[in-house]
């Protein structure tokens, strides 16, 4: 099964994707050209009726992970679209620190843009610190849930989704063990890993699951391709045949390692990674993907406050409402689509419950 020789290109590429990830982070302001880099009003923001427009801060990897900050784009790009809103969309470097997230998000807060939405769980606390001094401005947060009169929180059901992507990869596995790579080993992550674990532990136990994570407490696992190639690599060299990573824009990593052995399969996150077109040489591929709706909570979220709303308190996206799902790009999982069916219906009408923790 194994095409060992692919993977030192693999690495060399995923290693050159992580300098450009990063490279293009270094500057904590990577604006889509609408702005941001001025001041207006004083500490409650000036009129919230008059909005500058949309400031989007995505967590490192930028909009061009194909993942997670390019789920949050799209909602963006969306709003621009349909609701004729200005978007200032910036980046954060690796390893910030959370006086360099308060900084960016109080430049977009002075700048008038309403809402402010910090696309990551590591916003949190930075969030909750700018909102109290601008009351007059919502700010939103993917993946966290802050505290705040004028704060949204958009949460997702994570590990239904990756039960889903459990129950595909059992029903799919030849060589009978499957992997799981995640970025950061915290509760969000390991929200991925007990779904997917207990979907492939339900539908067939005798299936084995390798989980490793890149790092135990450093959100350079998200931006790290070539320590996710390596991974990958030896999760496939122990047996398995399946790698589901949640692990942002360090996925591509993973992704590209997959796609060089032989009968080997990927399981994609947060966007649909099949359809994304930086991932489209490694279509064959990716079996199917778990698929976080970033884009409809942000669009919402921006929505809202176009209607004159100030949303707050904490939405948590279900794959009862179609806040997670399973993509089924490509077609690899038709043939088990019943039985993907059955598990949804199952978790939807409760008889079964999924846990949040390994």
């Amino acid at each position: 099964m194994r095409r060992v020789s692919r993977l030192s290109a693999t690495i060399a590429l995923t290693a050159a994707l992580a300098f450009t990830a990063t490279a293009c982070g270094e500057s904590s302001t990577d604006s889509n050209g609408n702005g941001g880099g001025s001041s207006s009003g004083g500490s409650n923001g000036g009129d919230s009726n008059e909005s500058a427009g949309v400031g989007i801060a995505f967590d490192v990897g930028g909009r061009d992970d194909h993942s997670f900050n390019e789920s949050a784009a799209t909602g963006g790009d969306r709003a621009e679209e349909e609701l004729g809103v200005s978007i200032d969309y910036q980046t954060a470097r690796n390893g910030e620190t959370h006086d360099d997230r308060v900084q960016r998000l109080t430049a977009m807060a002075q700048a008038g843009y309403n809402p402010v939405i910090g696309v990551g769980f590591l916003y949190n606390d930075s969030i909750a610190e700018v909102a109290a001094q601008f009351p007059d401005i919502t700010f939103g947060v993917v993946d966290s849930a802050p505290e705040g009169d004028n704060v949204y929180g958009m949460t997702f059901a994570e590990h239904e989704g990756s039960y889903l992507a459990g129950v595909a990869a059992a029903l799919t596995t030849e060589t009978g063990q499957v992997g799981f790579i995640g970025g950061v080993e915290n509760p969000l992550i390991q929200k991925f890993e007990a779904g997917f674990v207990q979907g492939v532990e339900a539908t067939n136990p005798d299936v084995e699951v390798d989980v490793r994570y890149l790092y135990r407490d450093d959100d350079r696992g998200f931006n790290d391709p070539a320590r996710a190639a390596e991974t990958a690599d030896a999760i496939l060299g122990d047996g398995a045949d399946i790698v589901y990573t949640a692990a942002g824009s360090s996925g591509t990593g993973a992704i590209e390692t997959v796609a060089g052995v032989d009968g080997a399969w990927a399981i994609g996150v947060d966007s649909d990674q099949w359809a994304q077109p930086g991932l489209a040489e490694y279509q064959d591929s990716i079996l199917t993907s778990v698929v976080k709706s970033v884009d409809v909570a942000v669009f919402d979220l921006i929505e809202s406050v176009e209607n004159g709303e100030t949303p707050s308190g904490v939405h948590s996206y279900t794959l009862a409402e179609g806040g997670v799902s399973l993509a089924t790009s490509g077609g690899f999982i038709d043939d088990i689509s019943a039985e993907i069916q059955a598990a949804t219906d199952g978790i939807v009408n409760g008889e079964i419950t999924v846990s949040d923790t390994p």
